[in-house]
């Protein structure tokens, strides 16, 4: 039986090539008889014996378990014995890493999955190694293996051949440099490991208690079959271990072959009926092993098949006490079940309700009563564990006790063994001064020998640990890096694609647009059919289109900042006209999410410390991540009011407010409720927004008597608010944009700096953008109706949220240089569409919303910061003072014109005056 154990594992795991199993004459018959198929099968074949370690409380210990592999799912599975039909449970290998330690116990390793941690135990090292290196090989196999197409032709698939044993065999010489092949253990792994004596009772998994209860039917019925027909039935090995399944072939010493009965055929030497049993046994046994049934019948000597008899009894016997317990167990569940069935009977068999009545009764009460036995027993357990706790600390003293005293009787023996040996030398050797120091070299040097074998040893099972962590983490990076490119590529496609659905989706509503203004009111059947998909069109609603979608992009209802990504205009055109922008900015923010966003993001993670400085500059244009800008946003402030920001100020402020009325608070209630109504902050009644926005401006009008409160201040506070969150910060912001970023004179009554700066910019377009505004000129538009907005609030009701807030990135850092920047970049951005217009209504109708049908903030950008130069703030500053000049020498002839015309007004009404008093005289003299 050893030798067909021996010999069995090196023809199923060794490589194919190799000639030992021709070397081999008892595996010869066997391949014969399989083919090569069967060989190739059982070179892949990868199952044995492991000790798992589980369980819980004080049933927790090592279990042996029979371990196989699943080359279709790569699963490792394992069950109790070779021979049962169901596995325990699985382990999954695609996503699992593997680890052993050089300081545990030998032939320990474990497999780590996101799930759990499973440690097992190998006989000996070598197969410990064999068995990582052979997973290692599986999973990465696993993971190279091509999917497998739904119809390919034979030429196709012996194609892909070449290039994938090409792509093994790399993987092969790779490994081969961190961890060399490790040699198939003899009759410890493969097939012929299932002839090791399985486990026993105390192995059996009391998790697993059904799958148990089932592979041991599976046996008994087996075992039943056997018995009646004298033979084993096909396939009755494990069903897990894939190897192809063929009947015991009968042979001449076979008693159990057919036409040749016991009870029929005449006995030539009588045999006692023990022996007559334990012989059908074992060929019943026997039988349970087809694969190597014929290696254990042939070529035996008398001895080898007493000891495979005596092996199969012992077997047999422990299957037979674990059949017992297993029937024990039945039986207990069988009365339990009986018990539950009289009381049942009972309670049907009852004539009236009274009577059944009475049996719910008396069952309550035993309920009661085993309730408070188990109170009882529950309160006793506490006791005797609060006796355990305590007897436990006494015996871990007796044991550090215990500890100290063997500790000085070692030291104590130490010496005496010393001693002994020192008068034993003495007595059988003379003292001699010359003996003495070489003996104690000679000990000295067998010491440090020892101890050097034992670095040695330690030496080698790191180095061993070394290889092969190191051929695991090269192998886990590369699955990891090839799986990282896969969904790298998977989400840059589907943005790909999401992007060009809203394309798709802008361009069918921008056709349904131009078509309803060619048909106009005309009651025909495709007005009517155009009318029905524009109303379609309009009930979609964007967060429910990406609800079920991989989120890739943050456009819902809302923005991250509350505002409305389509807004609800009441003209039917605009709301076509919104939603064909936000369409497309959708398609703009998905296509730049790899190319720009991402490296953009990395590049602000990577900015530690906030230094004014060119990049920076750069990196503020380009626009702050959402995740960087309150931090972005504080400094910027901070940069702007440092020398105006005080302590307490803000807390102070407030406290004046509430002390007395500001005059101007009864305006800013006004311009509260009016303050973003398509921003949810703003428009929820439970939302602390108008609260905060109201102590925020409140603050203000105290901060700065001179301007108090002026429309378009609660805009700025509120984007602030949006960002900062804070209120002090939202402050401060608003401080920095109306006291050192914003011309003096800006909020002023007279509004001087800003009819300042919309003739600058007439200046300015008229350099930059001369045809179109000699396009306009020609119409007589005047832009200061549609611009003095923009400069007023920095944008704040134009644009939208994801241009706007890039905008104020780079305002709160550069200056008002920035807001002539963007202001003749959207005229650039639209030229083309507004010279398309002939008509001065409708130019003005088309400026009233032109910036809401901006969706590219890159292109925008670009415009600004590119097409827009030179724009030197020198120039800038020179047109402020020109115009300046020339707007307070118009004020002061305007108000020597008004100073004029009251004095006219004033004689002109005492000359009326006076005439009307003569003709009272007049007639009061008559």
């Amino acid at each position: 039986m050893e030798g067909a154990g021996e010999n069995a594992p090196e023809s199923s795991s060794s490589a194919p090539g190799s000639d030992e199993s021709a070397r081999d004459p008892q595996a010869l018959p066997l391949e014969e008889e399989s083919g090569d198929c069967a060989r190739s099968l059982e070179a892949k074949k990868l199952c044995g014996y492991l000790s798992k370690f589980g369980g819980k409380g004080p049933i927790r210990g090592w279990k042996s378990r029979w371990f196989f592999y699943d080359e279709r799912k790569c699963q490792l599975y394992y069950s109790r014995t070779a021979q049962d039909a169901n596995p325990l449970n699985s382990i999954d290998l695609s996503s699992a890493v593997f680890d052993c330690k050089a300081d545990a116990e030998e032939g320990i390793f474990e497999i780590k999955t996101p799930s759990r941690v499973i440690t097992l135990k190998a006989a000996t090292k070598q197969v410990m190694l064999y068995w990582l290196q052979q997973l290692q090989m599986k999973r990465w196999e696993f993971h190279n293996s091509p999917p497998a197409p739904s119809a390919a032709p034979d030429a196709a698939l012996a194609g892909n051949g070449p290039a994938l044993h090409l792509e093994l065999g790399q993987e092969e010489a790779e490994l081969e440099e961190f961890l060399c092949p490790v040699k198939t253990p003899p009759g410890l792994v493969g097939v012929a490991a299932a002839l090791q004596p399985f486990p026993a009772l105390q192995n059996i998994s009391l998790k697993h208690l059904g799958t148990e209860i089932q592979n041991t039917m599976h046996n008994i019925r087996g075992n039943k079959q056997a018995q009646a027909t004298g033979r084993e039935p096909p396939g009755e090995y494990s069903p897990q271990s894939g190897e192809p399944q063929r009947e015991e072939r009968p042979s001449a010493s076979d008693p159990s072959t057919p036409g040749r009965e016991p009870e029929d055929s005449p006995k030539p030497t009588p045999k006692s009926s023990l022996t007559i049993n334990f012989v059908q046994k074992a060929k019943r046994q026997n039988n349970t092993f087809p694969f190597f049934s014929e290696g254990v019948t042939r070529n035996r000597t008398a001895q080898e098949k007493v000891a495979a008899l005596e092996q199969q009894v012992l077997m047999l016997t422990k299957e037979l006490k674990s059949q017992k317990e297993l029937v024990k167990i039945l039986h207990k569940a069988l009365e339990a079940a009986q018990q539950e069935k009289r009381a049942s009977s009972a309670y049907l068999a009852a004539a009236e309700d009274k009577d059944r009545l009475e049996l719910v009764r008396h069952k309550v009460r035993q309920i009661a009563e085993l309730g408070r036995r188990v109170e009882a027993l529950e309160q006793e357990r506490e006791s005797l564990a609060h006796t355990a706790s305590l007897r436990e600390q006494e015996v871990q003293e007796l044991q550090q006790h215990v500890q100290l005293l063997m500790d000085k009787n070692h030291a104590k023996q130490q010496v005496i063994c010393k001693l002994s040996e020192k008068v034993t030398q003495d007595f059988t050797h003379p003292p001699d001064q010359s003996s003495l120091p070489s003996d104690a070299a000679d000990r000295d040097f067998l010491s440090q020998q020892e101890k050097i074998e034992h670095l040695k040893d330690d030496m080698e099972a790191y180095r061993t640990q070394n290889h092969f962590l190191n051929s695991e983490i090269h192998q886990v990076t590369k699955i990891w890096r090839k799986v990282a490119e896969k969904e790298k590529a998977l989400l840059t496609k589907c943005a790909y694609l999401q992007a060009r659905n809203c394309q798709v989706e802008s361009k069918y509503l921008a056709g349904l647009r131009r078509l309803q203004e060619a048909l106009g009111d005309e009651t025909s059947e495709c007005s009517e059919l155009l009318r029905h998909l524009v109303q379609e069109a309009l009930q979609w609603e964007a967060g429910e289109a990406s609800s079920d979608s991989i989120e890739l992009s943050p456009i819902s209802e809302y923005d991250e900042y509350g505002f409305l990504t389509v807004p609800d205009y009441e003209v039917e055109d605009l709301k076509l006209l919104a939603k064909i922008q936000a369409l497309e900015v959708r398609s703009h923010h998905l296509l730049g999410l790899e190319a720009v966003d991402r490296p953009l993001r990395e590049r602000w993670a990577a900015l530690s410390e906030l230094v004014p400085s060119a990049e920076l500059k750069q990196l503020l244009r380009a626009g702050v991540p959402r995740e960087h800008r309150p931090r972005v946003w504080r400094w910027l402030v901070h940069l702007r009011v440092q020398h105006l920001h005080t302590p307490g100020c803000y807390q102070e402020l407030l406290s004046r407010g509430r002390a007395r009325e500001h005059p101007a608070a009864r305006q800013i209630e006004l311009d509260l409720n009016r303050t973003f109504p398509n921003n949810k902050h703003f428009t929820c009644p439970t939302s602390s927004f108008p609260d905060k926005l109201r102590r925020v401006l409140l603050a203000f009008s105290w901060q700065n008597p001179a301007i108090g409160y002026c429309q378009g201040l609660n805009r700025l506070a509120a984007i602030a608010l949006l960002v900062l969150e804070e209120e002090e910060s939202a402050f401060w912001c608003l401080v920095a944009i109306v006291e050192t970023i914003m011309p003096t004179d800006y909020y002023s009554n007279t509004l001087t700096a800003s009819q300042v700066d919309q003739r600058v910019l007439q200046d300015l377009l008229s350099e930059k953008l001369p045809r179109l505004m000699a396009h306009l000129g020609q119409h007589h538009v005047d832009l200061s109706l549609i611009t003095f907005n923009w400069f007023l609030v920095v944008f704040a009701d134009s644009l939208i949220s994801n241009i706007l807030l890039r905008v104020w990135d780079a305002f709160l850092y550069e200056g008002t240089k920035v807001v002539f920047r963007y202001a003749l970049a959207i005229f650039k951005y639209n030229e083309k569409e507004i010279l398309r217009l002939h008509n001065g209504l409708e130019i003005y109708q088309y400026l009233r919303f032109f910036t809401k049908t901006i969706s590219n903030s890159r292109k925008l950008m670009n415009i600004a910061f590119n097409d827009m130069n030179p724009f030197r703030m020198k120039q800038l500053q020179q047109l402020r003072m020109v115009h300046r000049e020339r707007l307070e020498a118009e004020l002061r002839e305007l108000e020597q014109l008004k100073a004029e015309y009251m004095e006219r007004r004033t004689s002109q009404r005492r000359a009326v005056s006076e005439g009307c008093a003569s003709e009272d005289e007049v007639e009061g003299e008559a």
